[in-house]
């Protein structure tokens, strides 16, 4: 089964309907080959459908968050994203500076989950994340 699958499936299974619009919305979050944020699904949803409104894409996302079948991730400057969380989660370095995204290696987390736990009794969630900072550009 697809994510988008998934997606529609957990919507029907919990009484949600599942209207033309968010199918749209659903349907732009997975076909996005990376975290893709509110307007760019409006612009998608608004050409097939003139009379939508963007307040309708953040509601479904908000849905969609809140069932847990989306991550959203601050990218800072107000870049909030969204991802399928079908599609695994990972982590990225963001350059205050160029605004340079960096994908970062999940197992470099590892340890710093268990320390959380271990030292503050404290169970991170870790699925998606944002360090922020400088670039090797930048930095020079």
């Amino acid at each position: 089964m697809s994510h988008l699958e998934d997606i529609v499936s957990k919507l029907s299974e919990l009484g949600y309907r599942l209207t033309p619009q968010r199918m749209m919305i659903v349907s732009a979050i997975e076909k996005s080959d990376d975290h893709i944020s509110a307007e760019e699904i409006y612009a998608q949803v608004v050409a097939k459908y003139p009379h939508v409104n963007i307040s309708t894409v953040y509601r479904s996302l908000e849905l969609l968050k809140r069932l847990g079948l989306v991550t959203e991730t601050d990218f800072g400057g107000g870049r909030l994203r969204y991802h399928p969380v079908g599609k695994g989660h990972h982590h990225h370095l963001v350059c205050q500076e160029c605004g340079a995204i960096i994908a970062l290696d999940e197992s470099l987390l590892s340890s710093l989950k268990n320390a959380l736990l271990r030292e503050y009794k404290f169970s991170a969630d870790l699925r998606h994340l944002a360090i922020f900072g400088r670039c090797v550009n930048c930095s020079k």
